[in-house]
């Protein structure tokens, strides 16, 4: 067994005695306890649930508070068969109740500045602001402005799953597709980045106990 595997299965078993009093907060545990999940039960998830889901994930912080990502909640059942069939067979697409694609839509951002703009700032602040940022990202190309966009939905994406298993639910996300049938499929536009899919509903499984590398191996303080 790797020293790895030792500590995961110690901070899973005994929280505890490896995180201290932080073991007991809705953070930690979600952490602990998330596992990617392929197999799910019948049970449905109500669209209160899946809305408080999306307005929590959207505290995710953002450089400029551009928050460049976007959500396609997929219930229909024909449409998670296509796109099952779009992300080369994976179970999860079909058997989960729900299916979130969330992509990064820089171009739809910039054409709406004022929305991201704090509402608080004087007309002169705000008027200055969207100029700055005009001027940022402006001079980029459409490829660059979405690599930067994508970025963001990135922590977005982090913030999703935590989310989800604080809220008992389980998740798989999914970075193998074929992009432009994705995007086909649910209007997505064309230039935006599909960040992931992710499955969410009542796990059937466990899934999977994976271990992860030491602090030390992965952390340098200087």
């Amino acid at each position: 067994m790797k020293p790895s595997d030792s500590i995961a299965t110690a901070v899973i078993e005994r929280p505890t005695a490896v995180l201290g009093e932080w073991a007991g907060t809705d953070t930690a545990m979600a952490a602990r306890s998330r596992r990617s999940v392929r197999s799910y039960s019948g049970e449905p998830i109500d669209d209160e649930t899946v809305t408080e889901l999306l307005t929590l994930t959207g505290r995710a912080p953002s450089a400029f508070n551009l928050q460049p990502w976007r959500f396609v909640v997929v219930r229909s059942a024909d449409t998670r068969a296509a796109l099952g069939a779009a992300a080369y067979g994976q179970k999860q697409i079909t058997g989960a109740p729900v299916v979130i694609a969330l992509y990064a839509d820089m171009e739809d951002t910039l054409q709406h500045l004022g929305e991201v703009v704090h509402p608080d700032l004087t007309p002169e602040k705000r008027a200055d602001t969207i100029a700055m940022l005009e001027r940022t990202f402006g001079g980029m190309s459409v490829e660059a402005r979405g690599v930067w966009a994508n970025a963001q939905s990135n922590i977005a994406l982090g913030y999703l799953l935590l989310l989800a298993r604080a809220q008992g639910l389980d998740t798989s996300p999914m970075l193998g597709f074929e992009a432009p049938k994705v995007k086909a499929l649910l209007g997505i536009p064309e230039h935006a980045t599909v960040t992931a899919l992710v499955s969410l509903g009542h796990g059937a499984e466990e899934g999977f106990v994976s271990h992860r590398h030491d602090v030390e191996r992965i952390t340098r303080v200087l």
